[in-house]
C-alpha cells in the first residue's frame, strides 16, 4: 500500500479521529457510570440509615440502649451483607459498631468515630484499609441550623464496600478496552472501503489521462455526472484536452502545408543549380558554391520529405495496409539494395539467424523502417566497419537487431535520439547530412504497428537497435475466432 496515497492519509485522519472520539467516549462513559453507581449507593444507604432511625432509635427510649445492637444484627446482619453501620450517642458514646464482614474488605474500627458536635457530612468517602467506604450520615432527631441541641440525639452512618462498584467498573473498563480496537478497526475497514469507492472515479479519470497521448487527443475523460468536484474537475480536464487537440491539429496541418508546398520549389530550386553547373565557363569557385548549395539544397529537401512523412504519420498513416509477409525476406531485399552504400565506405552488411520469421503489417513502412535503421547504421560506421542483422523468435515475439561497431550514443543521449531534430552532436550529424528525423519515423511507423524499439550503445564501440514485433495470430485460429462471431 502507498503510504503517501490520498486514500491511505483520509484512511488515517479518520481512524486517528474516531479513536480520539471513542476514548473521550469511553472516558465519559467511566466517569458517568462511577458517579452514577456510587450515588446508587449512597442513597441506598441514606434509605437504609432513615429507616434505622425511624425503627429502631424512635422506640429506643421504650427498649433501651441494650437491645439496640440485637435488634440491628437481627434486622441488617452487617457482617453477612458487608454493611458498615454505627449507631453514635451525643456524648460520644459507640452504641452499636459492626463487625469486619465475612469478606474482610475493610475494617469497621478504623473508621473515625464523628461527634455530634462537629460539621457533619450527609455523604461521604472513607479510605478505610483494604477498600474504600461509601458512608451516608444521618442525625437524629433532625437538627435545624442553630437552635439544635448538640447536647441530644444520634448520628446514624450506614456505607458500603466500593469493590462492587469497582468490579463493575473494570468490567466495563474491560468491554471498552477490547470493544474499541474491534469497533475502530471495522470502522476503519469499513472507512478504507468507502474511501476507495469515494477515489474510483478518479482511479478511472487517471487510467484514462494515461491512456491519452497526442495520437488520440480525440478521446476524453469519463465525467461522473454527479454534481460534485470530481464532475467539475474531469469536466475542465476535457475542455483542456480540446484546446491542446485543436493546437497540435493546428501545428499538425501547418507542417503538413508547409512540407506539402516546400516540395515543389525545392525541385525547382535543384533543377535549376544543377543547370548553372553545367556551364564551363564557370570559375573553380563559383562551381565549388553551387555544388556545395545543391548539398544544402538536397538536405533541404531530405527534411523536407521526412516532415511530410511524419505528418502522415501523425494523421493515421502508419499503417496504410496489414499483410503477413516474411520479415527475413524483407531484410535480405534491402540490405541488397542497400549494399552499395555500404560499399562506398568498406562496411559488411552480416545477416544471421531464422529465416522464416512471419510479421504483419503495413510492408512498404515497415521497409523504411528497416532503411533508416541500415542508413543510420551505416552513416555512423567508420569504414571497414560492419553492420549486423539479426532475425529471431524470442518469447513470444519477432526480433530484428540492428548492430554496428561504429561510434556509438552517449548514454545522457539515449532516451532522446527518438525526438525530432535531436542530434547528440550537432556538427557530427550535419557532416554526415542527418537532419534528426529518421530515428523519429522509425518511432512513429513502429508505434503504428505496435511494435517495441530498444536501444542500447556504448560510446567507441557502436549501437544496437533491437525492434519486437507481436505475433500475428495463426490463420486456422483467425478464421475460427471469424466463424464464431458469425
Amino acid at each position: 500500500m502507498n503510504t503517501r496515497s490520498l486514500g491511505f492519509r483520509l484512511v488515517i485522519w479518520y481512524a486517528s479521529l474516531l479513536t480520539v472520539i471513542f476514548v473521550l467516549l469511553g472516558m465519559l462513559t467511566l466517569i458517568y457510570l462511577r458517579h452514577y453507581l456510587e450515588a446508587n449507593v449512597l442513597d441506598i444507604q441514606a434509605r437504609r440509615a432513615q429507616q434505622i432511625a425511624d425503627t429502631l432509635l424512635a422506640d429506643l427510649d421504650r427498649t433501651g440502649e441494650s437491645a439496640l445492637a440485637k435488634e440491628v444484627e437481627d434486622l441488617y446482619s452487617p457482617a453477612a451483607n458487608e454493611r458498615f453501620i454505627r449507631i453514635t450517642a451525643a456524648d460520644g458514646r459507640v452504641l452499636y459498631a459492626s463487625g469486619i464482614p465475612n469478606d474482610h474488605s475493610f475494617d469497621p474500627s478504623r473508621v473515625p468515630v464523628l461527634r455530634l458536635a462537629s460539621e457533619i457530612q450527609r455523604f461521604r468517602k472513607e479510605n478505610a484499609p483494604g477498600s474504600a467506604l461509601l458512608i451516608a450520615t444521618l442525625r437524629y432527631p433532625p437538627t435545624s441550623g442553630a437552635h439544635s441541641n448538640a447536647g441530644h440525639g444520634y448520628i446514624v452512618e450506614v456505607g458500603a464496600s466500593v469493590q462492587r462498584t469497582e468490579f463493575t467498573l473494570s468490567r466495563v473498563f474491560l468491554m471498552l478496552a477490547v470493544g474499541l480496537p474491534v469497533a475502530v478497526s471495522v470502522a476503519v475497514a469499513g472507512g478504507f472501503a468507502l474511501v476507495r469507492r469515494a477515489l474510483r472515479p478518479v482511479e478511472r479519470i487517471t487510467l484514462k489521462a494515461e491512456a491519452i497521448t497526442h495520437h488520440n487527443l480525440s478521446e476524453r475523460l469519463p465525467e461522473m455526472h454527479t454534481g460534485d468536484e470530481l464532475e467539475r474537475l474531469s469536466r475542465s480536464l476535457n475542455h483542456m484536452i480540446s484546446r491542446l487537440e485543436d493546437a497540435i491539429q493546428s501545428s499538425k496541418r501547418f507542417v503538413a502545408d508547409a512540407s506539402h508546398e516546400l516540395r515543389t520549389p525545392l525541385t525547382v530550386l535543384r533543377g535549376e543549380l544543377e543547370g548553372l553547373a553545367q556551364d564551363e565557363q564557370l570559375r573553380p569557385p563559383t562551381r565549388e558554391t553551387l555544388g556545395s548549395m545543391l548539398e544544402e539544397v538536397d538536405r533541404l529537401a531530405e527534411v523536407v520529405e521526412g516532415l511530410l512523412a511524419l505528418s502522415r504519420l501523425d494523421a493515421g498513416e502508419g499503417q496504410a495496409e496489414s499483410v503477413r509477409f516474411n520479415l527475413a525476406e524483407l531484410v535480405a531485399t534491402t540490405s541488397d539494395q542497400m549494399s552499395l552504400l555500404a560499399e562506398d565506405k568498406n562496411i559488411t552488411i552480416v545477416r544471421e539467424g531464422e529465416r522464416d520469421v512471419t510479421v504483419e503489417g503495413d510492408r512498404a513502412r515497415l521497409k523504411q523502417v528497416i532503411v533508416n535503421l541500415l542508413d543510420n547504421a551505416i552513416k555512423y560506421t567508420p569504414n571497414g566497419g560492419r553492420v549486423r542483422l539479426k532475425i529471431a523468435h524470442e518469447d513470444g515475439y519477432a526480433i530484428l537487431e540492428v548492430a554496428d561497431d561504429g561510434i556509438g550514443i552517449p548514454q545522457e543521449a539515449l532516451p532522446h535520439v527518438f525526438k525530432r531534430f535531436y542530434r547528440a552532436d550537432n556538427s557530427r550529424s550535419r557532416g554526415q547530412g542527418g537532419a534528426g528525423l529518421g530515428l523519429s519515423i522509425v518511432k512513429s511507423i513502429c508505434a503504428a504497428h505496435g511494435v517495441t524499439v530498444e536501444v542500447a550503445s556504448v560510446p567507441g564501440a557502436g549501437s544496437r537497435f533491437r525492434l519486437k514485433f507481436p505475433q500475428p495470430i495463426p490463420q486456422d485460429a483467425q478464421n475460427s475466432q471469424e466463424l464464431e462471431l458469425q
